[in-house]
């Protein structure tokens, strides 16, 4: 079985390492240059660039050819292939994917809609792969999936919500009407359709912070044991903010922190600091 996912899902080197995963392209241009998300372009030059420009990025979902190519060439070697994707509710990504396995037939192909993105959408695709490797089949790989999907959830605020706006990502999320007035939403994908939806929100960055704690306190009793990975765009001072008060409030099992990449941080900026949380045992194979 091969692992299949896109640039939208975030994981850390140490994640990584020693598992065999394929990412379709995901592209962002800037300053009229396309580049690939996470092949010739990485977070640390992208935030760079960021704060070196007064223009937008903008992205597109990999192309139908993009998936051909790749399920062809993976079919040569094990045509068994699991795609995991950003929620459809989000991009359009997954149903690319469906039309173009459509076109290799030579390539058995299982789809999975992630109905989320980065970190969160990383354990599923890190937990997929060490099953695959783990001899597990489709289907109890498949409801792994399931399980780590239901019970993760991925929360963020931002300082500024100019790339969201900009980028249109906002435009459904109810009672943002204020945004412009500086209000500090938290945001996450909810679980029916993977669209974002506002958690909650408040009048400061650090009050913001606060409050993605206090939803977590609403999900797991206070001291409860915890896997967590911090999310930011170049916010490190945000990003230190949460982990205090997280740990002041959970026994917390980190994983190594990541920097957002360039084709989800074209959407939500620099300012963004988030978590995948779920509990301790979320994603073990047994």
């Amino acid at each position: 079985m091969q692992i299949v996912t896109d640039r939208g899902a975030d994981l850390s080197a140490q994640q990584l390492q020693g598992l065999n995963i394929h990412f379709a392209p995901l592209r962002i241009t800037l300053d009229n240059r396309t580049y690939t998300s996470g092949v010739d372009l990485q977070q640390d030059a992208f935030y760079e660039m960021l704060a070196n420009t007064e223009s937008y990025p903008t992205t597109s979902t990999p192309s139908a050819g993009d998936f051909v190519d790749l399920y062809r060439s993976l079919a040569k070697t094990d045509p068994e292939i699991l795609s995991i994707h950003i929620s459809s509710g989000l991009s359009g990504t997954l149903n690319t994917a469906k039309m173009a396995a459509q076109m290799v037939p030579e390539a058995k192909v299982t789809f999975f809609d992630s109905k989320t993105l980065s970190c969160p959408l990383g354990w599923q695709v890190e937990a997929a792969a060490r099953a695959a490797q783990a001899g597990m089949n489709i289907e109890q790989v498949v409801a792994l999936l399931e399980r780590i999907r239901q019970k993760t959830e991925g929360l963020f605020t931002l300082n500024s919500l100019k790339y969201l706006i900009h980028g249109g990502r906002i435009s459904h999320l109810k009672g943002l009407v204020g945004s412009l007035l500086n209000i500090k939403p938290i945001i996450g994908p909810e679980k029916d359709k993977g669209m974002y939806e506002t958690k909650a929100q408040e009048i400061t960055f650090n009050r913001a912070i606060q409050r993605i704690v206090s939803l977590i306190e609403s999900w797991y009793p206070r001291g409860s044991s915890l896997r967590l990975q911090l999310l930011h765009g170049s916010n490190e001072k945000g990003i230190e903010l949460l982990r205090q008060y997280l740990s002041a409030a959970f026994d917390c099992r980190w994983l190594p922190t990541v920097r957002v990449a360039p084709v989800l941080g074209a959407h939500t900026g620099p300012s963004l600091v988030g978590l995948a949380v779920g509990p301790l045992d979320v994603a073990d194979l047994s």
